[in-house]
């Protein structure tokens, strides 16, 4: 076939794809497609897919281990050397302050999430404990919400649902949801089913809206306040739910009972008429199926109002029954509410095992005994990424050992002791871990399109080097497992169960020994992991396991479904869940957080920010568009439209600067500044301004775009879980 399987790498959604290489060596993708076997996508991709190539060629490819010299420039060296050195340099910090002062940011990114799988053990042959990744700057809010109210994360069924809900979300561009505009589209056009969309700014899902709540940027508390003083005071909830599966329901009625939901309104800058008819949608609908995203988990109030939103969701009854909500089942449950450990300086709450971003430049920079002092950064690049860029390239300066594993020479790169070269997402086996989906859930294992060139190697094969110099895997460890392996997979199974799971130090290794260990076709190799996740799995869920066609013992059900997985390159559908089964894992719901009821009350007594005369507007710093992305895709080229990233701005504010479009105007925020390109848009309302994602990152000689986190700050934070409030910059416009 000239045709082959593999998925978009652009968002959470992974979309199933096929593409045909072609160009220089074959290296090329040429062509590409939506995959009509895929069993989410079913063929669906948006635009952005269709410019992947631009990743796989792209000209500022590292392609040799690089060490930094004394002058800052780099230098190639052997990969022998490489290892040699990175492992001793790291592990001289181990010895000489702990392991805990090694930090591990990344793991992945989109669709590249098994070397997050792999460093486990080599941050357990260094005794590393603490980590992070982009979720601390989006997600921790609302995790750290849901788990102590439901005890797991949540998603909802957009298929079939009455009514549906996004909050701070443009899911034409950010999709998040399946074949998301297909959806949003059939939605919009069923007279019998209602879109409601709450954002600040006209986008391209709130033109399909039925209901746009144009809340005031910001004020988003006080409009999920008011909806749920109607629900209340309407008595609009779902008693009979209720009673059966919530406490705590007493003080939170209580509280929204003597919410005024014409205050409310007002501060949110809207009609309380259009926000009471909401309301009454929401809590008359026969099923909600909801969604709030980074408009307001980078915003703020953003822990209050994921709590006030899962109230919208809980008291209205819309979980556990088809186009509500659902608790999946992931290949790997990475996303838990857990807390109570904190950051060793600034002694910030972990949540899902993740130090919060906004306090990593803090834990470098300072002088206590416990600081980090090296890093190990893995398909990820804080230094543009994470607020205040200019402190996180000053922290990022001051550890003993910066060693980055990346595919281009990013700005974090750039600051790295050691580059340690990887394969692109399409010279190896990869995946995603974001399996969400209901009842039916899939997962793909993608074969390698084609080889890497000489130089780059798989993260799988880096940790596993790495592992084995640092002598936590020996020859000895390998041995059995190899044996074990010749005799089938059954023989192996229950070897590495009793080999390896159950001694504390092989365990910890065992990504590495699957990988060195279990015979795979090159174009598969670094799936190998995947066999203990598999074991696991059938372990934690196996009935939806068995619904999905895997039968027999669990080591049998986890062969089938790891042979399955390598043989069905578009996917492959490893659980099926039922209705009934989701309330039984949710539990007893509590309804009321005192700390968070208190902050509910804290905001109803406070009024929205008077105007500040040095910094007038509200800036949105990293907005998604047609041609914006994660910035995987470096090369500006792949942008067809808006190649600068400009800078949105409302009629009757360009006219009172005196601009039109394509003008240059500075934009100043508390922490700095640069020069944008306007758009007047009506889309926007006076005093709010937005600057698009992924722009910023420098290529070759070009740097197109404003990078959002150089005009950030790390002070603007949620005061619970420490997510920024990119959303909420303060500002001022000023003519060049």
């Amino acid at each position: 076939m000239s045709w082959k399987p593999t998925a978009c790498i652009l968002c959470e959604c992974n979309c199933g794809i096929e593409v045909e290489l072609g160009g220089e060596a074959g290296r090329h993708l040429v062509r590409l497609r939506g995959d009509r076997r895929h069993p989410v996508s079913r063929g669906y991709a948006c635009e952005k897919a269709h410019r992947l190539d631009y990743y796989q060629r792209a000209r500022d490819r590292v392609t040799s281990p690089l060490r930094r010299r004394a002058d800052g420039t780099f230098e190639p060296i052997d990969w022998d050397t490489a290892i040699s050195e990175v492992a001793a340099r790291l592990a001289k910090v181990r010895d000489t302050h702990g392991g805990e002062t090694i930090f591990y940011y990344g793991g992945g990114g989109q669709a590249n999430h098994l070397p997050g799988a792999y460093a486990t053990a080599t941050r357990a042959a260094l005794g590393s404990r603490y980590r992070s990744n982009a979720l601390a700057q989006e997600k921790t809010g609302e995790i750290w919400v849901s788990h102590r109210m439901l005890g797991a994360a949540t998603r909802a069924d957009f298929e079939h649902c009455e009514v549906a809900l996004f909050v701070g979300k443009n899911p034409w561009h950010s999709h998040s949801i399946p074949r998301a505009r297909l959806t949003l589209r059939e939605i919009s056009r069923d007279p019998s089913r209602t879109l409601i969309v709450i954002d600040p700014r006209r986008t391209e899902t709130a033109e399909l809206a039925d209901i746009h709540l144009q809340v005031r940027p910001g004020a988003d508390a006080w409009l999920l306040a008011a909806l749920l003083g109607v629900l209340v005071q309407e008595d609009l909830l779902d008693r009979a739910f209720l009673g059966a599966h919530a406490v705590g329901l007493e003080p939170v009625q209580k509280a929204l009972a003597a919410v005024s939901v014409a205050e409310c309104s007002a501060k949110a800058g809207l009609d309380e008429g259009l926000v009471r008819s909401a309301a009454r949608v929401i809590g008359k609908a026969r099923s909600l199926a909801s969604f709030e995203d980074l408009g307001v988990q980078m915003n703020k109030g953003s822990t209050l109002v994921s709590y006030l939103h899962r109230l919208l969701i809980v008291l209205t009854g819309n979980l556990g029954k088809p186009g509500s909500h659902y608790v999946p089942t992931p290949l790997v449950p990475f996303i838990s509410g857990s807390t109570g450990k904190q950051s060793p300086v600034a002694g910030a709450p972990i949540i899902s095992g993740l130090v919060p971003c906004n306090v990593i430049a803090e834990e470098i920079l300072s002088d206590h005994a416990k600081r980090y002092r090296a890093m190990l950064v893995e398909s990820a690049n804080p230094a543009h990424s994470l607020a205040d860029s200019p402190r996180m390239r000053e922290a990022l300066a001051a550890l003993d050992t910066l060693v980055v594993i990346d595919v281009a020479m990013t700005e974090t790169a750039k600051l790295a002791h050691y580059v340690l070269p990887a394969a692109t997402q399409f010279e190896k086996a990869e995946a995603s871990f974001f399996n969400f989906e209901f009842p039916e859930n899939c997962f793909q294992l993608r074969p390698r399109l084609m080889a890497p060139p000489p130089g780059p190697l798989s993260e799988a094969e880096i940790h596993a080097r790495l592992a084995t110099t640092l002598g936590a895997v020996t020859e000895a460890d390998l041995a059995p497992l190899r044996a074990a392996a010749r005799q089938g997979r059954s023989a192996y199974a229950e070897a590495l169960m009793s080999q390896v799971m159950s001694d504390p130090r092989r365990s910890s290794q065992v990504a590495v020994l699957l990988y060195r260990t279990l015979e795979l076709p090159d174009e598969l190799k670094e799936g190998a992991v995947l066999f203990g996740l598999a074991l696991r799995l059938v372990m934690q869920r196996a009935p939806s396991v068995a619904r999905a066609g895997f039968t027999g013992t669990p080591l049998q059900m986890a062969e089938q479904l790891f042979q399955a997985m390598l043989e069905r390159h578009s996917g492959v559908v490893f659980a099926v869940d039922a209705w009934s089964e989701v309330l039984e894992r949710v539990g007893q719901i509590q309804l009321e957080l005192p700390d968070l009821l208190a902050e509910l009350e804290r905001c109803l007594r406070s009024a929205p920010d008077a105007p500040d005369a040095d910094f007038p507007f509200v800036l949105s710093a990293g907005e998604r568009r047609s041609f914006t992305a994660n910035t995987l895709l470096r090369d500006p080229a792949w942008r067809n439209k808006d190649a600068a990233g400009a800078l949105r701005i409302c009629p009757s504010d360009a006219a009172r600067l005196g601009v039109g479009s394509g003008a240059a105007l500075r934009l100043t925020t508390k922490r700095g500044t640069a020069l944008v390109t306007v758009e007047v848009s009506d889309t926007m309302q006076p005093g709010h301004v937005s600057l698009p994602n992924g722009l910023g990152t420098s290529y070759g000689d070009e740097r197109p775009g404003v990078a959002p986190n150089e005009l950030t700050s790390l002070d603007e934070r949620d005061p619970f879980v420490g997510t920024p409030w990119h959303k909420h910059v303060p500002a001022r416009l000023e003519r060049v």
